[in-house]
């Protein structure tokens, strides 16, 4: 029994001798590859400060150039801005992986200097992208949003670090040997999770950034959506606030306002007009077929530009013709102003002319008991302008 129990002691003073050594062998062969390879790790460490030194003067470059970038939104300034933002520790550790392949370190320190390049590499390409990304976003909206976008890029600058940081910590996660698989699930579910319960707040803030991207309309711009005329006074993340032309506040949410069909009246480079314009019955044939041309130019000499004038149909008191022109501005004062203009040529040129405008009339007949028509007034000469 008693020899039993010193042979099992004897056995664990072994093992923990053994395990001993195991820990303290790589400390014992870094420490011999140093003493053996002084000179060579003295030119590894001289040459990797000329490296540093070199990705620091790039970067420095950078920072530089980005700085002094005029359009911040060009594609030059969001490369420089992407270089400028890496660190001089990844610098560092770059410099020593270079140059660690030429002096053969042992597996310790070669294990050491693989895992600090893979979490350097990682976060530093996380940050890159994440630049990138911005970069491009704030270059597609543009700076017209001012305030808006600010407060968009303030979420998506977020939204943006937290989904590229948790890939690059499920990266280096991967690459260190630990099973992610479980991690990526969890957050799969937990996205969809907050995506169902906060769904009406996304769809505003997802329609606010298409207004902003796509730009539909802008601040300061004249739309119309159903019945309701107004003027942009600004964009939020969740609602657009409109002032009508009658004066009142009228505020929607963005995604409703994106789900309706928006006519945008400031960017019209010109406006069609079409008016309606029915003369009497007794008008004479040869007036009737030159009433096209004499709109054409009525149009012409109010300033406006025709586009075509014809007879359209026959109504219950009148012959109708339209009349369809375009005024070149986006301003709908001008547009207004030459309306008003037209209309008035129109009139002062039928008028010139001879020519009626039809309005709503009723003819009465009257018989006698036998059939015969009775005129209610004496018969009268037609007037000259109806006949040919």
């Amino acid at each position: 029994m008693t020899s039993g129990l010193l042979l099992a002691q004897a056995n664990a003073a072994a093992q923990a001798i053994r395990a001993g050594d195991e820990l303290t062998r790589p400390i014992d062969d870094a420490a011999q590859w140093l003493t053996a390879n002084a000179f060579e790790i003295g030119l590894a460490l001289v040459a990797g400060a000329v490296i540093f030194v070199l990705l620091l003067a790039i970067r420095n470059l950078a920072v530089a150039r980005a700085r002094k970038a005029k359009d911040r939104d060009s594609l030059v300034a969001i490369v420089w801005r992407v270089l400028a933002r890496t660190s001089k520790i990844v610098l560092a550790i770059v410099a020593m992986k270079l140059v660690a392949g030429s002096i053969d370190p042992p597996k310790v320190v070669e294990d050491v200097i693989d895992f600090l390049f893979t979490v350097a590499a990682v976060f530093q390409a996380a940050i890159w992208a994440r630049e990138i990304i911005l970069g491009l976003i704030h270059r597609r909206a543009g700076i017209a949003e001012n305030d808006t976008l600010d407060n968009a890029m303030t979420l998506i600058r977020l939204l943006v670090s937290v989904a590229v940081f948790a890939i690059a910590l499920i990266v280096v996660l991967d690459n260190l040997g630990v099973n992610v698989t479980g991690l990526v699930a969890g957050l799969g579910i937990g996205g969809i999770a907050i995506g169902l319960a906060a769904q009406g707040i996304f769809a505003d803030l997802f329609a606010a950034l298409a207004i902003i991207f796509d730009k539909p309309f802008q601040r300061g711009e004249m739309i119309r959506y159903e019945t309701t005329t107004a003027t942009v006074e600004k964009i939020g993340l969740k609602s657009t606030r409109l002032r009508s032309v009658t004066g009142e506040e009228v505020i929607i949410s963005n995604k409703n306002l994106l789900d309706k069909e928006i006519i945008n009246f400031t960017r019209l480079h010109r406006r069609r007009t079409k008016y309606t314009i029915g003369v009497i019955y007794q008008t004479s044939r040869g007036l009737v077929e030159r009433i096209p041309q004499i709109l054409r130019e009525a149009v012409g000499a109010a300033g406006a530009t025709f586009v075509r004038a014809g007879f359209v149909g026959f109504g219950a008191s009148a012959i109708n013709f339209e009349v369809d022109f375009d005024v070149m501005s986006d301003d709908f004062e001008v547009v207004f102003v030459a309306r008003h203009r037209v209309g008035l040529a129109i009139i002062d040129r039928f008028r010139a002319e001879g020519i009626e405008f039809a309005y709503p009339t009723t003819t009465s007949f009257t018989a006698a008991p036998d059939g015969e028509l009775v005129l209610p007034y004496p018969a009268q000469e037609p007037p000259p302008y109806a006949t040919e």
